[in-house]
């Protein structure tokens, strides 16, 4: 991102560390200061066990990390997975016991450390366990690009790069045994501990162990408290402070937050304290639980206590359409200039109400959230409460817009309508960055997408998923880009905009031939093409047609691809536009190679390669080269410098699938000129590179069963 050092919020990815390029397997590694390996990119970072206040973690918790030492050390037995469940009512300090013994244990886990906020009991949806194995994935340094699109899949890879491998995995906040379950390694050489306001007894029959937290014992309760706030202030006043740790029931957080306000306020009294603890009850009428209602009430008495400014940001970010969010988003959610909001952020997170994440970033605990919200609900008007969330939506719309432009400069995107455009609006120096940008932010996008929908605001809505879609070309997201594709033709559908409908159409087409639902690619790239011809919209016909085209070459119909593709060139040739013509002249040319028509192909691939000469399409210029080579135009030697040469090319952009054309089609040259060897080595090195991503390739396999029978 384009802004100065000294800014905290140097965008919102959290620490990254660089990787060295050690490789085991299949696994890039991160090194960490320690000398261990750190896996934890797009995974939220294993946290520091800060909840409360130094040292109370021990408090009253000796038992629970006694019996975690025991499952840690692998007394399940051989070949049973060592998980532990911890377990409890909210605010009971389960995160916090399970990260204190999961760093106080990390020498005896080289290999690394996982976690994941599976979110079982947040204001929204749980997250699902193929969008956490993505993340992991990611974590052991696979591409975005390389992973595969369903849970089966994810899973079996997953479990293939933590074989072996000594690792701790934290589960935090799940909601049953079947979103954990694909999240636990399947080798006893690694721990899993669990999370969890419920027992979770479907993991418990299949041989985790239950380590169940109860609320501190009066005594505990009060030694918590003489840590926050101070021996001599507790003994002045037993009476109150044995009220004040019954009134926060004797759970961790409550007496965390009302211990934090009696540091900040030394000249208060325990009694005074008491009091507007126990009025503030009274008004918690939203939570049916006494423990939350209870957590709720401190809450309260911390947001009291700030200043006027900083608790109306509070409670206008509690209607923030995300997680997460930095100073640009925060100021433009509140209408306030960013060095005010950052300065009144930073109060926030002094009060405890506001948590600092890596990056630079904030977010707020799930209840401290729907405190906030609870707040602007009562405090402030419809009307203000509606252009706050507005404001919110037209960040995300604004910037995704900008990010798109970036990332890919030739793609035409109408300008967004946004009703509040942002004071200061965030620059990309680079498509790099631009997909940065998207890649962190792709929950808050999504979240901001659903919030949209369910506002009726659905222009927002399918123009904030087309905005995304450089993210899904080049990083993957398989999964979950079929959820917000589908979101986007909804909402086009609900406006009764026909042409965002097709192209939304044409989004879920892609989305579903990525994953090789090929019926139903084709029936939405067809929905597409009807609605193009309604409106005589050529160019946009023509483009359903190549990808109807597409799929007829996955089905392994060429002559069907071949009328469909000679229908698309003619119908650009038409309009013009020399990219789309070259597209379409490659995809033609690799459908007349793969019928034998060598003569044909060669004039559509020139030709192609004549088009894309000043075009900025790196990968499609390195395809021609690689599609010229398979044809052998001028020979063998000429065809092995143009594969070579679009072999580096697809390696410079990191393109792994067109990596592996170039591979598969070296490898047949070499085969043509009885080199066996040096097509098994490319074949094998392709298929290496293939099952990275979990995914398999019958050509591949075919080549070389046949070497090996040969």
């Amino acid at each position: 991102m384009s802004t100065d050092s000294s800014d905290r919020d140097q965008g919102s990815e959290g620490h990254v560390n660089e990787l060295d390029g050690t490789v085991l397997g299949p696994v890039v590694q991160a090194r960490d200061i320690h000398g261990g390996i750190h896996l934890h990119q797009a995974v939220t970072p294993l946290p520091r066990p800060t909840q409360l206040p130094a040292g109370s973690v021990l408090v009253n918790r000796g038992e629970a990390l006694a019996l975690l030492d025991d499952i840690g050390s692998g007394h399940g037995g051989m070949g049973v997975p060592n998980v532990a469940v911890v377990s409890g009512p909210a605010g009971i300090g389960k995160t916090a016991v399970a990260l204190h013994w999961s760093h106080r244990e990390r020498g005896e886990f080289p290999d690394g450390q996982l976690f994941a906020d599976l979110r079982g009991h947040a204001a929204d949806a749980p997250v699902q366990p193929a969008e956490v194995l993505g993340r992991f994935i990611r974590a052991f340094g696979i591409a975005p690009e390389r992973i595969p699109g369903g849970l089966a899949e994810r899973a079996a890879l997953y479990q293939s790069l933590v074989s072996g491998r000594r690792l701790v995995i934290v589960l935090d906040d799940a909601l049953s045994a079947a979103q954990v379950s694909p999240l636990l390694p399947a080798s006893a050489d690694s721990v899993a501990i669990v999370t969890s306001r419920l027992r979770l007894a479907g993991l418990l029959v299949r041989g985790a162990r239950g380590v169940q937290l109860d609320q501190l014992s009066t005594d505990a309760a009060l030694t918590l408290l003489r840590r926050a706030v101070g021996e001599e202030r507790v003994r002045r006043e037993p009476d109150a402070a044995g009220e004040l740790v019954e009134l926060c029931a004797r759970l961790p957080l409550a007496l965390c937050v009302v211990a934090a306000r009696l540091a900040t306020r030394p000249h208060w009294l325990l009694s005074e304290m008491v009091e507007a603890l126990t009025h503030e009850r009274q008004r918690l009428s939203e939570l049916s639980v006494e423990d939350d209602m209870t957590i709720q009430a401190a809450l309260t008495l911390s947001y009291h206590g700030l200043p006027p400014q900083a608790a109306r940001v509070y409670r206008l970010l509690g209607l923030f359409p995300g997680t997460t969010f930095d100073s640009r988003a925060a100021a433009a959610t509140v209408m306030l200039p960013r060095v005010q909001v950052r300065q009144l952020m930073e109060v926030l997170t002094n009060a405890n109400l506001l948590d600092d994440v890596p990056g630079g970033g904030y977010r707020f605990h799930d209840l401290t959230r729907l405190h906030a919200r609870e707040l602007a609900e009562r405090e402030e008007s419809a009307k203000t409460r509606d252009e706050t969330v507005r404001g919110a939506l037209d960040w995300f719309l604004y910037t995704a817009w900008t990010a798109s432009r970036t990332a890919m400069p030739y793609r035409r995107v109408p300008r967004q309508v946004v009703v509040h455009e942002p004071a200061e609006p965030l620059a990309f120096a680079d498509p790099a960055e631009a997909l940065d940008w998207l890649e962190c932010e792709f929950d808050n996008l999504r979240s901001a997408g659903r919030v949209a929908f369910e506002r009726e605001l659905f222009p927002t809505t399918w123009q904030l998923v087309d905005a995304i879609w450089p993210l899904f070309l080049h990083r993957g997201h398989h999964a979950e880009r079929l959820e917000v594709d589908m979101l986007g033709l909804a909402a086009a559908r609900a406006c009764s905009d026909s042409m965002a409908e097709a192209k939304m159409l044409n989004r879920t087409g892609l989305a579903l031939r990525a994953l090789g639902r090929l019926d139903e690619a084709a029936q939405d790239f067809r929905g597409a093409l009807e609605i193009w011809s309604r409106t005589g919209n050529r160019p946009r016909m023509a483009g359903s047609l190549r990808r109807l085209g597409l799929v007829e070459m996955d089905r392994g119909r060429v002559d069907e691809a071949i009328v469909l593709f000679e229908e698309a060139l003619d119908g650009y040739r038409a309009v013009g536009g020399a990219r789309k013509v070259a597209l379409v002249l490659c995809d033609l040319g690799n459908a007349l190679a793969e019928r034998g028509r060598a003569k044909e192909a060669v004039a559509r691939l020139l030709e192609a390669r004549r088009l894309l000469a000043t075009e900025p399409d790196r990968y499609n210029r390195a395809r021609v080269l690689i599609l010229l080579g398979r044809v052998r135009a001028d020979g063998p030697a000429a065809a092995a410098d143009l594969l070579e040469e679009g072999l580096e090319e697809m390696r410079r952009i990191g393109s792994d699938t067109g990596e592996v054309q170039a591979l598969q089609a070296m490898g047949d040259l070499a085969l043509e000129n009885r080199g066996q060897d040096d097509a098994r080595r490319l074949y094998e090195e392709a298929r290496r590179i293939l099952a990275r991503s979990g995914a398999r390739s019958r050509q591949l396999d075919d080549r070389l069963s046949r070497l090996d029978g040969s």
